[in-house]
C-alpha cells in the first residue's frame, strides 16, 4: 500500500515559512501601467500640423533710411548710436519715420545678454507708429553648425 503525505497535516509543517515572494500582482500592476502608458503618450503628443519657417541667412542690405534700434546688455534702447530717453520719444521718432515716403524698415539689434521687455516694447511701439517692415538682426552661425 502507498503511503500519501497530507499536506498541511504534517508534524512540524505549520511552523515553516513561505520565502518565495509573489511576483504575480507586481507583474499585473506593471502590465496595467504599460498599457495605460501606450494609451496616453499619443494622445498627449498630438499637436496641430502646421509647417514651420526654415531658416534664412540673408545678408543685412544697409540703407541709410532704414532704422536701426539696438538694445545694450543694460536694457538701454538705443536709435542708432544715441540712447532713447523713454518710450513716448522712441514712439514719436517712428512716428515721424512712419510718415516717410518709402516707409523705412525696422532693424532691431539685441545683446544675447538683454531681456526680452525692451525688445518688446520696441515692437509694440513699431506696431502703434504703423510701420510695417520690421526684421532682427542675428549672428549668422558659426560654419559647421558649432556655436
Amino acid at each position: 500500500m502507498a503511503r500519501y503525505k497530507r499536506f498541511g497535516h504534517g508534524k512540524g509543517d505549520e511552523d515553516q515559512v513561505l520565502s518565495a515572494i509573489n511576483t504575480t500582482p507586481l507583474v499585473d500592476v506593471m502590465l496595467v501601467l504599460l498599457i495605460i502608458f501606450l494609451i496616453t503618450v499619443p494622445v498627449v503628443t498630438q499637436t496641430v500640423k502646421m509647417t514651420l519657417p526654415k531658416e534664412q541667412n540673408i545678408p543685412t542690405q544697409t540703407k541709410p533710411e532704414n532704422v536701426v534700434l539696438g538694445v545694450g546688455p543694460d536694457s538701454r534702447i538705443y536709435w542708432n548710436m544715441s540712447p532713447v530717453k523713454d518710450q513716448q520719444e522712441l514712439l514719436a521718432r517712428l512716428v515721424k519715420e512712419a510718415k516717410k515716403d518709402p516707409q523705412p524698415e525696422v532693424h532691431i539689434r539685441g545683446d544675447a545678454t538683454a531681456k526680452y521687455a525692451p525688445i518688446g516694447r520696441i515692437v509694440l511701439a513699431v506696431q502703434q507708429a504703423g510701420i510695417v517692415k520690421i526684421a532682427f538682426i542675428t549672428e549668422p552661425p558659426a560654419p559647421g553648425g558649432g556655436e
